[in-house]
């Protein structure tokens, strides 16, 4: 698997330690809100995200990162690109804990993902979906470049689906 760096982020492959982070981030009411889903279950749920995230990398050669901020070493979120079986397309996604938000990790990490994500994969189309009164995320995928391109609603909720293609960026 592949680190990054940037400014203030290190982009980084999941680790058995990430664990008390991961479920820290992922059973914050509010983050769920915006990801959907349920919560981590505890250490045993986030043990299997982080397993899920490692078995993503190895079958497809890409996934999600953890990101770290480089000033304190926190597991701060993850960011990366997800496409299990089934799913329509090679998605980027960005989570940041919240205690983070509105500082422009998600825009750092993300945007850095997606520049690795054209020098490494192929395709020539990203998505990003996003709740459409998710007005944080739906202001970091246009920052990327992203543009809307589909509605939808999943389990009674709006989703926008917003994509970039190759030589957009």
């Amino acid at each position: 698997m592949v680190t990054l760096k940037t400014e203030r982020l290190l982009l980084r492959p999941v680790m058995a330690d990430d664990v008390d982070a991961f479920v820290a981030i992922h059973e914050d009411p509010e983050v769920l809100r915006w990801i959907g889903g349920h919560p981590t279950s505890g250490r045993t749920g986030a043990w299997r995200m982080l397993a899920m995230i490692s078995g993503h990398w190895n079958l497809r050669g890409y996934g999600p990162w953890a990101v770290v901020e480089r000033a304190t070493n926190d597991v701060i979120g993850r960011v990366g690109l997800w496409n299990p079986e089934g799913w329509p397309g090679i998605e980027l996604g960005w989570v940041v804990r919240q205690s983070r938000w509105r500082q422009g990790f998600a825009t750092e990490a993300a945007r850095a993902a997606l520049r690795w994500a054209w020098d490494h994969v192929e395709t020539d189309h990203i998505i990003s979906m996003i709740r459409a009164d998710n007005v944080r995320s739906i202001r970091v995928a246009e920052k990327l470049g992203e543009r809307r391109e589909l509605s939808s609603v999943e389990d009674g909720v709006e989703v926008l689906t917003y994509g970039i293609r190759r030589g957009d960026t």
